[in-house]
């Protein structure tokens, strides 16, 4: 921030004083910086960042590749041999996209679940494999092009660990579908067993949880591995914790936004639900970056310190 900047805030009474209390707070692993270092150098990230452009080119990649990835794996369904994995594969689908936008596109899904395809296995898992790593790649470019990174890595070698990375979150998401199918079958056995009085209860706790832990986890491995300069020995770092909770509260928000004020089916048409699915994904790529500007403004301060 500059010094006329900072002299102008210092004229506002309650702000300066809150502006001296933020830079008394020294946070930990930081070699003294203070609270205030590191909102200072987020919000410059943040400014000089292009965060909007970078999210929307997020949202576009990711958008293309969100149907070859779930034809995919909705065709693989049928071949999963775990008894409850397609109803909860489905419930998982309408908790992670927005009100009234997975009931558009219910009839498609019953018909690849109920009629496996074998023709369209191959061809899914190559589309769904090549556009899901480009939306991880444009994912990793979003992250290479903040203010805060000057390392890049190679285009061919960014695109391989797309692929992997891409392949990886995959396999996340259908784990946690397996893991909650087991936990209902856990509680269920409390039950049956007298131990427990309402299975319902725990199974909606259960299934908001491990909802949690995949956001959690999927933004930590995208920050850890995302990028050749931002690196944290830690899995979990304060902008994965930021993006979790900001996520969720779209979720709650946004749903609210849908149900209660949007009105695009009324303008649109069934058209409607789409643009209220990309929206939905142009806020949540906005949110990611939210967070690995966090921990790139963090990540420098420390570079600084060493130089």
């Amino acid at each position: 921030m500059t010094k006329r900047i900072e002299e102008n805030i210092d004229k506002i009474p309650i702000v300066n004083w809150l502006i001296r209390l933020v830079k008394k707070i020294k946070i930990p692993g930081l070699f003294g910086m203070s609270l205030y270092d590191v909102i200072e150098m987020y919000v410059i990230g943040i400014v000089k960042g292009a965060l909007t452009s970078r999210a929307g080119g997020i949202a576009f990649s990711f958008f293309m590749a969100l149907f070859p990835f779930l034809l995919f794996i909705l065709t693989l369904i049928p071949y999963v041999p775990i008894d409850g994995f397609q109803a909860d594969f489905l419930f998982m689908i309408k908790e992670l996209l927005p009100p009234n936008t997975a009931e558009s596109v219910d009839g498609v899904i019953k018909d690849i679940i109920n009629n496996p395809y074998g023709e369209l296995l191959s061809f899914g898992f190559i589309a769904s494999i090549f556009l899901m790593a480009n939306g991880v790649n444009a994912i990793l470019g979003g992250f290479e092009y903040s203010y805060h990174v000057k390392e890049m890595r190679s285009v061919l070698k960014q695109y391989f660990i797309s692929m992997g990375m891409a392949i990886i979150l995959s396999l996340i998401l259908v784990l946690t579908v397996a893991i909650i199918v087991y936990f209902q079958i856990g509680i269920q056995n409390l039950m049956a067993k007298g131990w427990l009085e309402d299975d319902v209860f725990w199974i909606e706790k259960g299934r908001f949880l491990f909802f949690v832990i995949l956001i959690f986890v999927s933004v930590s491995f995208l920050y850890k591995y995302g990028t050749k300069q931002v690196k944290h020995h830690s899995f979990f770092t304060p902008g994965s914790i930021l993006t979790t909770i900001l996520t969720l509260l779209l979720f709650k928000l946004f749903a609210i936004y849908v149900l209660k004020f949007a009105t695009y089916n009324e303008l649109y048409g069934s058209i409607g639900t789409l643009l209220v699915l990309m929206l939905f994904v142009w806020l949540n790529s906005i949110i990611l970056l939210l967070g690995f500007e966090l921990n790139a403004s963090i990540s420098r301060i420390k570079r600084s310190h060493f130089k």
